[in-house]
This record gives C-alpha cells, sequence and structure tokens, in this order.
C-alpha cells in the first residue's frame, strides 16, 4: 500500500490508536464535532463526545464501525471532551484510557473496560489517581503495562512539574530543555499508575536534551511507542510545526536519540498516529483534513504502508500539505 487510503469517509474520526486483537486490526480513534466556538490554542472548537470502534480483517478490506462505545453522558465524573484514548488487553478484558476534562476543565486519565476489544466499554467512577494531561498510549512487555502521556498547550502539560500542578502554567525559555512526555507503568488491575510518571527526555546525537526553542524536533503530544529489531522508537507530534518526528532507545523509559522526521505536514493543524506491523508489514496510521476542506477540527482517518532503511531509519513519509499546495499552484 503505496497510496494513502481514508479509512471512514462518512464521518470525521482522529488520532488513531491502532492495535491487533483476535487477528484483526482494531482502530481507537476521537470523533471530530464541531463545536461552534472558534478555533483556538486551548483546542475549545473540539467537541468530542463521543468513541467509536473500527476494525479490519486485512488493510485494503472493508472497515467496520461497531458504532458508540463509551459517551461522556455515561461517565460520572465527565466535564467535556473526549480526547486521544488507547486500549489494551489483559486476562481476557480491554482496557480504554482516555483523556476527558473533568467539572473543573481541568483534563484527567479515566478507565473503560469491556469483554470485547469492539466494546461497549465501562467506565470506573473516578479517573486515574495522579493522572493529568492527555493522549495516553500503551505498551505491553513481558505482562507489564506502561502508559505514555502528554500534550502541550489545550493538552495542559504546562501547567504540571515533578507530577504536580503548578499555580500558573509555565513555558521553559527557549535554550532551556523541553518539557517531556511522561511514562508510567501501570498497576496490576490496571487501573492506576504503580509509580510516579517519569519524564521522556529526547536528546540530540550529541547527548543534549532537546531544548524547548527546538520546536521542529521537540516533543509536543501524541505518543507512541513500538519495536523494531530490539530497539524502541518513541514517535510523537512537533505540534506546532506539524511534523511526526521519532527518536530510537533501549529500553522502555528511554533515554531516546532523535532520529528524524516520519511524516511531513499534513493537511489540518494537528498530527497524531498510530504505527503497527500486521501481515508481515508496518503501516502508519495518521489523519488529515483534506475531506473537510482543510477545517482543522474536522479531520479524516488514513492509512499508509511505512518502510525502514536498512539501518533500522523509518523512510519519510510525504505529507498532503505539499501535494495540495502542488495542485493548487
Amino acid at each position: 500500500m503505496k497510496t494513502p487510503r481514508y479509512l471512514v469517509p462518512y464521518d470525521y474520526m482522529a488520532d488513531p490508536a491502532v492495535h491487533i486483537f483476535n487477528g484483526k486490526l482494531y482502530i481507537y480513534p476521537s470523533h471530530d464535532r464541531e463545536s461552534g466556538i472558534s478555533e483556538n490554542d486551548n483546542g475549545d472548537h473540539f467537541d468530542m463526545k463521543d468513541y467509536h470502534v473500527f476494525s479490519m480483517d486485512s488493510i485494503d478490506g472493508q472497515v467496520t464501525d461497531h458504532g458508540v462505545v463509551l459517551d461522556t453522558k455515561d461517565i460520572p465524573w465527565a466535564g467535556r471532551q473526549l480526547w486521544d484514548c488507547d486500549v489494551a488487553h489483559k486476562d481476557g478484558k480491554y482496557y480504554m484510557y482516555f483523556p476527558l476534562k473533568d467539572k473543573n476543565d481541568i483534563f484527567r486519565i479515566g478507565v473503560a473496560i469491556a469483554d470485547k476489544p469492539e466494546g461497549p466499554f465501562i467506565p470506573q467512577s473516578d479517573p486515574i489517581r495522579g493522572s493529568y494531561s492527555i493522549d495516553p498510549a500503551i505498551w505491553e512487555e513481558a505482562g507489564e503495562y506502561y502508559m505514555y502521556f502528554g500534550g502541550l498547550w489545550g493538552g495542559q502539560l504546562q501547567r504540571y512539574r515533578n507530577n504536580k500542578a503548578l499555580e500558573c502554567a509555565a513555558f521553559p525559555a527557549d535554550h532551556e530543555p523541553a518539557i517531556p512526555a511522561r511514562v508510567v507503568k501501570l498497576s496490576k488491575d490496571m487501573l492506576q499508575f504503580a509509580e510516579e510518571p517519569r519524564p521522556i527526555i529526547i536528546h540530540d546525537k550529541d547527548g543534549q536534551p532537546l531544548t524547548a526553542g527546538d520546536n521542529e524536533r521537540r516533543f509536543f503530544e501524541a505518543s507512541w511507542i513500538h519495536k523494531h529489531n530490539g530497539k524502541y522508537y518513541f514517535s510523537y507530534s512537533t505540534g506546532d510545526t506539524h511534523k511526526l518526528c521519532y527518536a530510537v532507545g533501549d529500553n522502555p523509559y528511554g533515554p531516546f536519540i532523535y532520529q528524524g522526521v516520519i511524516l511531513t505536514p499534513v493537511v489540518g493543524w494537528t498530527t497524531h498516529h498510530a504505527i503497527v506491523e500486521f501481515k508481515g508489514k508496518w503501516y502508519l496510521f495518521h489523519h488529515d483534513s483534506v475531506p473537510s476542506g482543510g477545517r482543522t477540527w474536522l479531520r479524516s482517518l488514513k492509512v499508509v504502508e511505512l518502510e525502514y532503511n536498512a539501518d533500522g531509519s523509518i523512510k519519510t513519509i510525504e505529507g498532503t500539505e505539499n501535494n495540495e499546495q502542488q495542485l493548487n499552484s
């Protein structure tokens, strides 16, 4: 599959998390809806009140929509805005981790449980203790489960230092180390953190941490982790510079060394993704706003094959932004 494929042409879905359960691909996206609020850096234009689940038997086959599997009206502590989620499987149960603003408009991360990968998911009565920010992504290894999370600006990560809330949001100076994503091991029951979240430090190839002013490379949001040839690939969005980048490390906690760009900018402000191996090939699931005419809060799911070079580096994929510029020039 060299040509990207749109997966849900009849609705606006974004921020895909993708896993293989029972031999099928399952896609867990956010659901873009109009809020009626003008676009702003806090993301108030996103009115995302529910999740659908989609499945595929093959990468070019039919996409099955399993319908709404979780809705804010069913979550006891809900305020608004279900952003990007992820799902893990353990001991016959499926655990959905979702960011949601509570009644004080603060993002927390909740858990919902299902008996099947397609749901429906039943939420716990409270969010995970000590959780904050957005974009949970789950990695399982040797029976342990790790959550990667965090996002700047509307994702509220700048409101925290050392897992404690600040009185006022604070950004580092351009020359100071960038605000990092977080990683935390989950408890055995999958419902809480088993430890204090740790920073994911990304270094350049000289061993220096990426700085806050290096917005072509520093972390902004959209953590994802996968493993290839024994190495851990931590991938993420640079946010305001609209790239998907990646860094490589030797263990799930890092540190990670910056390597390059996976995907150049797409049409639409945000970039968010999942990387998965399926039937011997690797795929990048992501989104853009081409079908909605470039309206950044109405995004559409797509998938394209991802390839590696012989040295393990990822071949850069051209996003839709340049293609659109070429078509319109």
